[in-house]
């Protein structure tokens, strides 16, 4: 019985660190799932394809998140950093007299950036063309809402340091604070879903410019496909045999991705006119994957 109590606290113990680990875990997730949902949608739609018609698993988007992510992730490490120091230089000099003001001025800098990200964001029917327009404009009211609510809460903190009973008139404006804070964590998040999306079509451009790393295939069909030339995917009739059910081979194509029993095919060269070719990879259709022009002992 005298042990009961102690293993007991233990499990709960445990419970309580096992769930501290799981629901930032699933956050996490959640975010890399998306981000990597965002960079995809504009990869692929750059060939003109629905993401969501590739079929594409919460795995592989969350493997795809790591590159849209690289960036912002080192900014913020570095910024974070960066303002840890800025923080204690700050709080070393909280003592001067002179250091209430600096903290109000800083407070109406904060409001002045925060209402400039406003105007921006009213301003979308107008500047809506801007191409830096979604980047931008998070981003001010970000810097915006971090100076205001890192300058409410220096304040607070003088005043509940002067005086500990400032700190219940002073709770008043927690959640002033709170809410600040909250703004800047969305103004992030959409900032980094922007570089996320511009991520994904700069992965597009730089695959159409090389589309001969893609894997090339020869497809035989059982139906003619009736190719646009400017494609210029070259057809051949396969000669008529007992037992041969494939009437049509396609050369010159490249497979984009495969998907959900579909095959993306592209042409080997880039052009404004071309199409993406979806085919089902069943028995309706043959393939060949040819080796990369490399001998081996090159």
């Amino acid at each position: 019985m005298p042990d009961e109590k102690p293993i007991g606290s233990q499990f709960e113990r445990w419970v309580s660190v096992g769930g501290s680990i799981i629901a930032p875990a699933t956050l996490l997730s959640a975010l890399l799932f998306y981000f990597g949902y965002v960079s995809s949608r504009a990869q692929y739609d750059y060939f003109g394809i629905d993401v969501d018609t590739v079929s594409l698993s919460t795995q592989d988007y969350i493997m795809r998140s790591p590159q849209p992510l690289l960036v912002p992730l080192l900014i913020l490490t570095l910024s974070g950093a960066a303002l840890l120091a800025l923080h204690t230089h700050i709080r070393r000099h909280s003592l001067h007299p002179q250091f209430r003001g600096r903290v109000r001025r800083a407070i109406v800098l904060g409001l002045v950036v925060l209402g400039t990200g406003l105007l921006l964001l009213f301003a979308y029917p107008l500047l809506s063309g801007w191409v830096y327009y979604p980047l931008v404009t998070p981003l001010v009211l970000a810097l915006g809402g971090a100076v205001t609510g890192y300058g409410l809460s220096t304040l607070r903190f003088l005043d509940g340091r002067a005086d500990s009973s400032a700190k219940t008139v002073g709770s008043a404006h927690l959640g002033v604070i709170v809410l600040m804070w909250a703004a800047v964590a969305s103004c992030l998040f959409w900032a980094t879903a922007t570089i996320a999306e511009w991520s994904g079509l700069g992965l597009a451009q730089e695959q159409a410019r090389n589309l001969e790393e893609l894997p090339s295939v020869i497809v035989d069909t059982k139906e003619r496909l009736f190719l646009p030339s400017e494609m210029r995917v070259s057809e051949m009739p396969l000669p008529s045999a007992e037992g041969q059910e494939y009437r049509y081979r396609y050369w010159g194509l490249r497979l984009l991705i495969f998907g959900d029993d579909l095959m993306f095919l592209v042409p080997n060269t880039w052009d404004s006119r071309d199409n993406t070719l979806v085919l089902p990879f069943d028995s309706s259709t043959r393939v060949q994957f040819q080796f990369r022009n490399l001998s081996p002992w090159d």
